[in-house]
């Protein structure tokens, strides 16, 4: 497959000669096949349409349209035109052709042209006059019904009254009047075939009992007949004409008076009616396709013998309910002739771990028309958001279905969406377990779960999910169950952390990391991320923390739409306290920290007086042990945050007391940052840390005067630490940054009142003006600082 996308324009016309010579002879055979299979592999390997000579084109045509040809070599023809189109050199008709298997491999070909010369209208025509004409010992009709399908999905409005009527009677005919009688058997025409060869029997239910009611998709035999193929296939059809053909639309019914009737008596006594009047072709396909469904939920209930049957079993009870939601919306009569089946439906589905899939769309119908029918949806709902992600949080599959659906139902969910809300520790699970593929889907949905009562709890675990993965893989493990368990990466050996998920000791940890609803508290999980160390390589947990800063600026950008300033300081004080007790995963500290500290700031510009506010725990974050390992965007943000708002122009509360605390902590926080030894343990505490705490500590000091001779002292001593000889272009450069501040900042020192002015500018500093207009305060003052200053260090003796 590699060497196809690499084949050259003058190769490829080489090769298309050599399959116009295969294609000019009478006899195609294996030759003809396997040039045809190769040049499909060219034209397909590419995002690139290949030009393919006019000759081979119109070769490819005559055999696609011979009626002599082989099935196989029909297919590669018709295979390679459709990865061609659009094609303007296609000469291709569909008016004549009888063979229904030729017919559907041409239309199809037209139907991935586009619509540029009314393909899609002429195709319709032409499969609508075979299906009018066709006898019952005519061709099979079963290659035209995914034609069928794919005319009314594209251009639903080109079909006339007729048309529509017609393929209504025939889906009537074959979801309800299909025999009941196994196909007879292919006959070897051999020696030993006899024409008193045993007749085939009734078809069977998935049970192995003999049916007594008519035929289904669920239906089971050894060999099938024609209509019941054609059953088949009309029932994958259905909900998808049914939602073309109305001409009301899905969501409203047949006539204004059937919305009037909705829950009234009347709309029942009109249903059983109308089964006794002679009904429309549509009324009567919804008549048949509601029998159909009805019947399928019966089948369903039944023990399969096999494996395959039970997987059936389920796929089309979802899909019969998702036709009755549809048939309901269409007409509300049948919603009340249905309503007992369904609530006992729900009740066999609540209880049935395997069937979750289809208590997905009866959810759907329920919140869809519950109210028209007093049925409260509550009940689904809370099964659903908070037993299933629990149990099945390792099906991709459901974990993409359930999301789709609450995505969908936002706005119908009503009173349920505060059960969705509280339930988002369960919704994290699909997240942290398939977080890859699903990580668009929580994007979207993020900003409806969050809500002032929950945002610090959420928080909490957003940070958390990388950890939450890892206690999900050691759950599987744990499990006693299952053969259908999902893979783990087998070459991870940690039988310490399963020995600490069984731990008594750590039980009431786990079990909130895994809690199935918000409980409305935090808990530190630190010893968690000790525990779980040996895992934090493994690539689900790797994969599920790179997903991770996406979701958090989701997550600030929903908050910032309603946050006041009592959440404000709850998650400032969240941030400070989280920046260092992370899982620690390769790479997520690092991306994780960056992002907290631009939401850090972001919060301090918002919220100002915050700095004041929690100015204990500013002093304890700076003060701590941890705070120079906690991160240099983290340390940096936080410093520049206390720099700038720590003044009463932001808080008439800020005190003198308060600068002079700051001051020392920072200047022992600086202290340490420039003498300790480097180590591995702890490396070289990075410029940008550095230069924030010289800031911050020279505009305190300009807010507080008494503060500037020590200042100044130490800014005198960095500028001389920064001149000591250094290894390495990158640390000069470190360096010479440095000095530079210092050197900047001692200037302006050397005037308190203009570094009052330019270090603690009022709130209308902050306009732009007063940066970008020459003759505003702000930079003539900074102009007039530097010549004082040059002037000054002029008259010094030399």
């Amino acid at each position: 497959m590699l060497k196809y996308p690499e084949i050259q324009d003058e190769e490829l016309r080489k090769f298309c000669s050599r399959v116009s010579k295969l294609l000019q002879q009478e006899d195609l055979g294996p030759d003809a096949a396997d040039a045809l299979r190769r040049l499909f592999l060219i034209v397909s390997a590419t995002k690139y349409n290949r030009k393919l000579e006019k000759t081979c084109v119109d070769l490819l045509q005559t055999t696609l349209c011979l009626p002599t040809c082989p099935e196989q070599l029909q297919l590669l023809c018709a295979a390679i035109l459709r990865e061609m189109s659009p094609c303007d050199s296609l000469s291709l008709s569909c008016d004549h052709i009888q063979n229904t298997r030729q017919l559907s491999l041409v239309a199809s070909v037209l139907l991935a042209q586009g619509d540029r010369k009314q393909e899609v209208r002429n195709v319709g025509l032409r499969v609508f006059q075979v299906l009018e004409s066709r006898q019952p010992e005519g061709p099979s009709l079963r290659p035209l019904l995914p034609i069928l399908s794919k005319v009314t999905s594209l251009a639903p409005g080109t079909l006339h009254k007729d048309q529509t009527n017609l393929l209504n009677k025939r889906l009537v005919d074959w979801l309800r009047y299909a025999s009941v009688q196994q196909g007879l058997a292919h006959s070897s025409g051999g020696f030993f075939s006899t024409p008193r060869a045993r007749q085939p029997g009734p078809v069977t239910e998935v049970d192995g009992a003999v049916a007594t009611d008519f035929f289904t998709v669920l239906s089971t035999g050894q060999h099938f007949t024609e209509d019941q193929w054609l059953n088949v296939q009309a029932f994958s059809m259905l909900r998808a004409w049914l939602l073309h053909s109305s001409p009301e639309g899905a969501g409203t019914p047949d006539t204004d008076d059937k919305s009037e009737l909705e829950g009234s008596a009347l709309s029942v006594l009109s249903a059983a009616a109308s089964t006794s009047r002679l009904l429309r072709p549509q009324e009567r396909l919804r008549e048949k396709a509601f029998e159909y469904c009805q019947r399928l939920i019966e089948q369903s209930n039944r023990r399969a013998l096999r494996r395959a049957d039970a997987d059936l079993q389920k796929a089309c009870l979802v899909e019969a309910v998702l036709v009755l939601d549809v048939l309901c919306r269409q007409d509300p009569s049948f919603l009340y002739r249905t309503l007992s089946c369904l609530k006992a439906l729900r009740e066999r589905l609540c209880g049935d771990p395997a069937g979750v899939r289809a208590l997905l769309p009866l959810a759907q119908l329920f919140l869809n028309h519950g109210e028209a029918v007093a049925v409260d949806s509550e009940a689904v709902c809370q099964h659903l958001f908070t037993r299933t992600p629990s149990e099945l949080f390792h099906s991709p599959t459901l974990a993409f279905e359930f999301l789709q659906f609450c995505q969908d139902n936002l706005p119908v969910l009503g009173r349920n969406l505060g059960v969705l809300k509280l339930s988002f520790p369960n919704l994290f699970k699909f997240l942290a377990w398939n977080s890859p593929p699903l990580t668009s889907e929580f994007v979207a949905l993020l900003p409806s779960l969050v809500d002032g009562s929950t945002a610090v709890e959420m928080l909490h675990a957003l940070l958390d999910l990388p950890c939450l993965t890892a206690a999900l893989d050691l759950q599987l493990r744990s499990s006693p169950a299952a053969s259908e368990r999902p893979l783990w990466d087998a070459s991870l050996r940690i039988p310490s952390c399963l020995e600490a998920f069984r731990d008594p000791q750590f039980q009431g940890l786990f079990q909130h990391l895994l809690r199935a609803k918000a409980s409305g508290t935090s808990e530190r999980l630190a010893p968690l991320h000790q525990l779980l160390q040996p895992m934090a390589s493994c690539a689900r947990v790797v994969q599920c923390a790179e997903a991770v800063p996406t979701l958090l600026r989701v997550f600030f950008s929903a908050v910032t739409q309603f946050t006041d300033k009592a959440l404000a300081n709850q998650l400032a004080l969240l941030l400070l306290e989280r920046s260092d007790s992370l899982y620690q995963v390769p790479g997520y500290e690092a991306s994780v920290h960056r992002l907290l500290s631009s939401q850090f700031l972001g919060l301090c510009t918002r919220h100002p007086s915050l700095v004041v506010e929690q100015a204990k725990g500013l002093l304890d974050f700076v003060g701590g042990a941890s705070s120079l390992r906690s991160g240099a965007s983290m340390l940096t943000s936080v410093v520049w945050a206390i720099g700038e708002y720590l003044s009463v122009c932001w808080d008439r509360r800020c005190t003198v007391e308060q600068i002079n605390k700051f001051f020392e902590a920072l200047e022992a926080l600086l202290f340490e940052a420039t003498q300790s030894r480097p180590s591995a343990a702890f490396p070289r505490c990075p410029p940008q840390v550095i230069t924030a705490l010289m800031t911050t500590l020279t505009k305190l000091a300009s807010r507080s005067q008494d503060l500037i001779p020590r200042v100044s002292l130490f800014l005198s001593k960095m500028r001389t630490l920064a001149l000591s000889p250094a290894t390495g272009s990158v640390r000069r450069e470190e360096d010479a940054a440095i000095r530079m501040r210092a050197t900047e900042l001692l200037n302006l020192l050397k005037m308190p009142s203009v570094a009052q002015f330019v270090l603690t500018p009022s709130v209308d500093m902050s306009e732009p003006r007063y940066h970008r207009d020459t003759n505003t305060a702000l930079p003539l003052a900074l102009r007039t600082v530097s010549r004082l200053v040059e002037k000054e260090a002029g008259l010094l003796p030399g």
